[in-house]
């Protein structure tokens, strides 16, 4: 984490008039704000979840956002990802998402990478972050975040949307993982995607909303509600549960990090 001065984490005269909304929350105050500019967080994946999820964060006043992404911008991306207009078709994500986060707010930090998220970089990007958030949308990847996440325990708040369908968990401390849920050889189908499957322009923005929520819970406030529990959200119906999940005893990524921490 970054060492930080005392004059760090005071808040602007012209910071305490952007986020004076939150500030009146009796649940919220300048301590909690503070929090939020002294965090570090991670967006894994700059479509149509960490756009949005991004936007809410730097509104809100995260300090320290690093995004990573090595996708391009095409004309189908901007049915939902709002950061995105078609003056910036071909242009890298992460580098037009980062110049629009300072934009809407000049006061945070933010990093771009443009690269794929993989063993050669994962553990170097998540050790120094309080917070990774993970939209990506391929399991390969999601999976190597949960696996980097556990072994340097990394908190994760790892959303997905397809179709009209979304879900969210957290993985935080001792909990189960996302390996736990979600077995790895049962999620090895990479075509169950977007660019193959379909998503309604709301759906994923629906669960970045959620997303950025629970991180701003946990950031500011401490607060775990998805911590080993499952929400899912179901754009047909407007039903929304919560469901309770088990460490799996058996859980290959969970045996790899203990072995790890107690070496």
């Amino acid at each position: 984490m970054i060492d930080q001065t005392e004059t760090d984490l005071e808040l602007t005269e012209s910071e305490m008039h952007l986020y004076s909304r939150q500030i009146l929350l009796d649940e919220w105050d300048i301590e909690a704000q503070e929090k939020l500019k002294l965090a570090n967080v991670l967006i894994v994946g700059c479509g149509g979840i960490g756009c949005t999820t991004a936007e809410l964060l730097a509104r809100a006043g995260v300090g320290k956002i690093a995004l990573i992404d090595a996708d391009s911008i095409e004309m189908s991306n901007l049915q939902r990802q709002i950061a995105y207009t078609e003056q910036d078709i071909g242009f890298y994500k992460a580098e037009i998402l980062a110049k629009r986060l300072q934009q809407v707010n000049p006061n945070i930090h933010v990093e771009s990478y443009v690269a794929k998220l993989d063993e050669s970089n994962a553990t170097d990007l998540i050790a120094s972050q309080d917070l990774v958030l993970d939209g990506c949308d391929n399991f390969t990847t999601r999976y190597l975040v949960n696996q980097i996440c556990t072994q340097l325990n990394v908190p994760l708040i790892s959303a997905s949307a397809i179709a009209f369908q979304g879900q969210l968990l957290m993985v935080e401390g001792d909990s189960a993982c996302y390996e736990c849920l979600f077995p790895k050889e049962q999620h090895i189908n990479e075509s169950f995607r977007c660019a193959d499957s379909g998503v309604l322009a709301t759906t994923p923005n629906v669960m970045a909303s959620l997303q950025a929520h629970h991180a701003l819970l946990f950031l500011g406030l401490g607060m775990t509600p998805l911590k080993q529990k499952l929400l899912l959200w179901d754009g047909l119906t407007m039903k929304q549960r919560i469901l309770a999940f088990e460490k799996e005893i058996d859980c290959p990524n969970c045996q790899a990090s203990h072995t790890a921490n107690i070496d």
